[in-house]
Formats: C-alpha cells, sequence, structure tokens
C-alpha cells in the first residue's frame, strides 16, 4: 500500500530544500517551449504559477 502522507512530506522537503532549482528549471523549460512552439504569454502564466508554488528565497 502506498503511503501517500510520506510521498507528501518527501515532496515538501525536496520543494524547500531544491525549490530555486525547480524555478530555474521552469524558467529554462519556459524559454524552450516559447521557442519551439510560440505562446509566449500562455507559457508565461504556466511559469508564473509553478513559480509562485515554490517557497519564497532570500
Amino acid at each position: 500500500m502506498v503511503d501517500f502522507d510520506a510521498l507528501k512530506n518527501k515532496a515538501s522537503e525536496l520543494l524547500n530544500e531544491h525549490g530555486d532549482k525547480i524555478d530555474q528549471g521552469a524558467e529554462k523549460a519556459g524559454e524552450f517551449v516559447k521557442g519551439k512552439f510560440g505562446h509566449d504569454e500562455k507559457v508565461d502564466q504556466v511559469v508564473d504559477k509553478i513559480q509562485e508554488a515554490t517557497p519564497e528565497r532570500e
């Protein structure tokens, strides 16, 4: 049986530890998608949502 609470906790830990890398990866992926397919405004909205979900960095 899958322990979803443990998975959620592990995901939260990783997000807190590596949120800056997730933000950078989202930005890089967004630039790639915009270059390949366009839709700049929609891609920017998705990237913004991802970056809003990661913890703030100082």
